[in-house]
């Protein structure tokens, strides 16, 4: 380890900025954030520097004694001169230096920060590879929840209480990684603080009585997005990773199961045309009976939960049973799929509304609002319509559709064996048949399909009219 880590108080410290320019309003906005009183001096700034409020600016140029009584000094300036100038007065003084770019003339570098206050994250290469530095801080940045610093805030403020309760350093340290790890953390970075208090105070007072420590289950209710791994949400991903068992359906693909935590218990839950692993109802009965075991219950579903998802039905068992739940949407495979096949669902040259139906039959019969669908300059988007795709063409054409009108079916959607078939209303479904699509399929009726051999970008698109 080439550099000692350390953190700097520099609240109401004197920092020095030497330099005007894009860099040097950069360094002061940074030492700014930690309520530090910065002085730049130079002859000039740049328009950067005028979103910074209190900063003391000295007209001129730098002076060696500039340096005196400083905690730290920055030089950034594109005068190779001015910078060894600075970097040698400073040093003189045993005053810590940053000079930009320049290892050589710095004694201290600046490393790539993930920023959670109270929580950083400075990550370092000691100058020698600073790129590597910043794309683990990418990394990181996807990876460390936004309101992380939140958490750190609100356990801070039960330190007292906790350790009173929990004299023993061991089963304190166990108290608050179920904390950070479990229902109480997930309510705080979800923001309601109001129910995380709740609970933690009810888990304090159970530990000062010396009873169970154990912690009440949740239910995540995950949207998977149509099938691209990389079309998960931040939240979706971690809360994949803490969930002890998982139920799932046929729709979430091995790439996006792969990514829950490995030691997670599996249950699969999924439906085809009459072919139901599991009933809703008995779903819905099972996410209450594992919560109730104090579990973390991740049930994951393909696209959005509330869309054609039957997620509301699952939560209104949860809520009348009084277990905690969350709801994470996915992208809605309507919208996925539509993108990766180059068809936008709106257009103002074609299409100014947007409808949503599942081509699901009840009673083996479509019992839709055709005059709805009918209606010019609109998309339809077809959920679940791959059996039924030539009853809809039909009935559409019935109820005054022209038969000319461009219409789609994407095969497995947003995935690296996507395809996309298109046609008319007319000539769609004989073109699935052609196609063997095996589905999970998406249809798309409307004007709007006439832009996917312009604007697709992903998958194989076999076309046709």
């Amino acid at each position: 380890m080439k550099q000692f880590p350390a953190f700097i108080d520099l609240v109401e410290r004197s920092v020095l900025v030497v330099g005007g320019g894009a860099m040097a309003a950069r360094r002061t906005a940074m030492a700014q954030r930690t309520k530090a009183r910065v002085r730049v001096i130079a002859p000039e700034l740049c328009p950067a520097f005028n979103d910074l409020d209190g900063v003391e600016h000295i007209s001129r140029e730098f002076e060696p004694g500039d340096v005196e009584g400083m905690r730290l000094v920055f030089a950034a300036s594109d005068d190779k001169e001015l910078e060894q100038r600075v970097s040698a007065a400073a040093q003189e003084r045993d005053v810590l230096v940053n000079v930009a770019d320049r290892m050589e003339l710095s004694t201290f570098i600046m490393p790539s920060i993930v920023d959670r206050s109270p929580l950083v994250v400075a990550i370092s290469s000691g100058g020698q590879a600073p790129i590597l530095s910043r794309m683990l801080r990418e990394k990181l940045e996807s990876l460390v929840p936004a309101a992380l610093g939140r958490l750190a805030d609100f356990a801070s403020g039960y330190r007292r209480q906790v350790k009173d309760a929990i004299p023993d350093i061991d089963r304190r340290r166990r108290f608050w990684e179920n904390i950070a790890r479990g229902a109480v953390g997930e309510r705080v970075l979800s923001g309601e603080l109001d129910g995380a208090k709740r609970m933690i105070t009810e888990l304090i007072d159970t530990q000062a009585k010396g009873q169970d420590e154990t912690q009440p289950g949740e239910v995540y209710l995950v949207g998977s997005g149509p099938g691209d791994p990389d079309l998960l949400t931040f939240r979706a991903i971690r809360l994949m990773q803490q969930a002890d068992v998982v139920l799932h359906d046929r729709l979430v693909p091995d790439e996006i199961l792969d990514l829950v935590r490995r030691d997670a218990d599996r249950i699969f839950v999924g439906k085809a045309r009459g072919d139901h692993a599991m009933p809703q109802e008995e779903i819905s009965r099972t996410l209450v009976r594992l919560a109730k075991q104090g579990k973390r219950v991740l049930r994951l579903k393909g696209g959005d939960p509330f869309t054609f998802g039957r997620g509301g039905e699952e939560i209104e068992m949860l809520a009348s049973e009084g277990v905690s739940f969350q709801v994470v949407p996915g992208v809605t495979s309507a919208s996925g799929c539509a993108a990766y096949a180059g068809i936008p669902l709106t257009h103002r040259d074609h299409a100014q509304a947007c409808v949503f139906v599942t081509g699901h039959t009840k009673d083996d019969k479509l019992d839709l609002n055709w005059t709805m669908l009918s209606q010019p300059n609109q998309t339809v988007v077809v959920y679940m319509g791959l059996n039924s795709v030539a009853e809809f063409m039909k009935s559409m054409a019935e109820h005054g559709v022209p038969s000319d009108t461009p219409a789609a079916a994407i095969d497995n959607g947003t995935r690296v064996n996507q395809r996309v078939v298109t046609g008319t209303i007319a000539t769609l479904p004989r073109r699935i048949i052609d196609a063997e699509l095996p589905g999970p399929a998406l249809i798309v009726v409307g004007h709007v399909v006439e832009l996917a051999d312009k604007l697709q970008w992903y998958g194989t698109g076999e076309q046709g009219s």
